[in-house]
């Protein structure tokens, strides 16, 4: 009996939560950021646009009609990236989550974020296509080009964008957080230098009949591949970034 109370029987060690979903729970406390204020943009957007299809078909337009305001959500997902750094980083911290947990949940959370989107994306080009641009020949999600390997292929594209705007607009909160307003302020303007030098430079060269019939021989797809590839840059610059910031 003696030697049993001196050795207890040993319990099993309880299961370690999973912290990283424990992030994803927690960005989603906030649904406004993740889910109706984009469904908010889109929806907005698209009744917007079918007034206007409404009121261009009742003069007899010819031909279908195409907008691009279904890009609309995928600018917002930058702010969407940027309020989840900056509602949520700090208060992760005072959780005890570490910095990796904390990356790894917020992109899960965007992801769920960005497939919610992209699905209402694809249902809205599915039925554009079944009804005839809403019987005006309007199209709002449905633009051939982006359509040209089907339903799938366009929700990809669109998540992949999603995600690239949401990355974008993560980084640029941390390099807020990190380094100040200045620091931010100076990097886009050295961004928007960068780009109007390369717009000059192909101007110079004349070279924009190249670039528009790359852009126009390219299928969507593939620009998609490419945008993910920036995504992985983007995203691992964010996590070396927050990786320095300090609390």
């Amino acid at each position: 009996m003696t030697a049993a109370l001196d050795h207890p029987p040993q319990t099993p060690a309880a299961r370690p939560k999973n912290r990283t979903l424990g992030v994803v729970r927690l960005q989603f406390t906030n649904t406004q950021t993740f889910v109706w204020v984009p469904v908010l943009v889109l929806g907005g957007v698209w009744l917007i646009t079918l007034v206007i299809y409404w009121i261009i078909s009742s003069s007899e337009a010819d031909g279908p009609m195409y907008s691009g305001g279904s890009q609309a959500p995928l600018w917002y997902f930058a702010v969407v990236g940027a309020q989840a750094m900056n509602l949520t980083f700090y208060f992760s911290q005072a959780m005890s989550l570490t910095r990796r947990e904390f990356y790894l949940g917020s992109l899960i959370a965007a992801a769920f974020s960005a497939v919610g989107i992209s699905a209402v994306f694809v249902a809205l080009g599915v039925i554009e296509q079944a009804t005839d641009g809403y019987g005006m020949g309007g199209y709002f999600a449905y633009l051939p080009w982006v359509w040209e390997h089907g339903p799938f292929a366009a929700g990809l594209i669109y998540f992949v964008l999603t995600m690239l705007w949401f990355v974008l607009g993560f980084w640029f909160a941390i390099v807020k957080q990190r380094f100040g307003s200045l620091i931010l302020t100076v990097a886009l303007i050295v961004i928007g230098i960068v780009l109007l030098a390369g717009a000059a430079w192909v101007s110079i060269s004349r070279g924009w009949g190249e670039v528009w019939m790359w852009l126009a021989q390219a299928e969507a797809l593939g620009l998609a591949l490419w945008a993910l590839g920036l995504t992985v840059v983007f995203g691992a610059g964010s996590y070396l970034t927050l990786r320095r910031l300090t609390t």
